[in-house]
């Protein structure tokens, strides 16, 4: 199977995308790159954040479903995201969050890089890590956070397991992602994956058998996904993991990529998406996430779905 090269988006359910779009572009400094709906509940938002041009390795999407039950952390889920920064940039993370009102952590440094955790307005589970990886991102510098602290994409997810062996075995086999030579020092429980050298080349497992089970809600993540160059190669992977004895989706068009879909050995649900066409096939890159973008399918419903959904004030840029 080919190597794939690291995260490409991870989505998440919020429970409104007024207070989701304040929170990503106007405190963290992401830019939304794309306004549309879930292609399976459209008159639902789907949004997407990242950097200038939304590209693999840095995107960041929730579906906003308002109404339901928030999110109970567990294990067999992606209990934390973490975004790549530059060294030295925490310092100034803390003030920021510290502005905003925004409770922070310090977990242990993980391989010799440090942390800061906190959450979202839903609980969402967030890191910032400061690591030589974000030199290989690019910063968004039309957004809230000045250019030489803002955030570069991924870092990593951390996968809270019940066991560890199948999802390692699936990670660092079919996968193609190498495992750290050794556990982290101050949490014995947590397992390393990486692939590359650059942003979105991490996946954490942490193998937690006492935790209870998640349930998925608002503050959780709904799915994890990883690139492929292109379609050929996603078609391989595909193959493979039906031959592996994974139930792998057929092909789906996002309109962004291309997607199948499978669960890992211990429940979380995988994605492998292509890195093209991406998010300016329907709009010019400097009006990425200006106005609510519909697939084909759905553009005949377009009244009914803007009369649905509920107003948004946009970002300025």
């Amino acid at each position: 199977m080919n190597t794939l090269s690291g995260l490409h988006h991870v989505t998440a359910i919020c429970s409104d995308a007024q207070k989701n779009l304040d929170f990503y572009c106007g405190t963290l400094g992401l830019r939304l790159v794309k306004l549309t709906v879930n292609f399976d509940d459209p008159f639902a938002y789907h949004l997407y954040y990242g950097d200038e041009l939304g590209r693999p390795g840095t995107v960041l999407t929730f579906f906003a479903w308002s109404g339901g039950a928030p999110a109970q952390h567990g294990n067999r889920v992606v209990a934390a995201t973490a975004f790549a920064v530059p060294v030295g940039a925490l310092e100034w993370w803390k003030t920021h969050l510290t502005s905003k009102n925004i409770e922070w952590t310090t977990p242990p440094a993980r391989w010799g890089e440090e942390v800061i955790q906190f959450h979202d307005f839903d609980g969402l589970v967030l890191e910032i890590i400061a690591t030589p990886r974000a030199e290989s991102g690019f910063a968004w510098e039309n957004g809230a956070v000045p250019a030489q602290y803002a955030i570069r994409g991924f870092h990593s997810v951390t996968i809270a397991a019940e066991g560890y062996e199948h999802t390692a075995q699936l990670l660092g086999g079919a996968m193609g992602f190498r495992n750290a030579e050794t556990p982290s020092l101050l949490e014995p429980h947590r397992f390393r994956f990486e692939v590359g050298q650059g942003i979105g080349g991490v996946v954490d497992v942490a193998c937690l058998p006492d935790a209870p089970r998640a349930t998925t809600g608002a503050g959780g993540v709904h799915h994890v996904a990883f690139r492929v160059a292109d379609g050929a190669a996603q078609t391989r992977f595909r193959v493979e993991l039906v031959r592996a004895g994974f139930n792998a989706s057929p092909v789906m068009d996002r309109s962004y990529f291309h997607s199948i879909y499978f669960r890992e050995p211990g429940g979380v649900l995988f994605e492998i998406a292509t890195d093209s066409p991406g998010f300016a096939v329907d709009e010019s890159v400097e009006r990425l996430g200006s106005m609510l973008q519909l697939p084909s399918q759905l553009e005949r419903y377009r009244a009914q779905i803007e009369a649905r959904l509920p107003p948004l004030q946009l970002p300025s840029s």
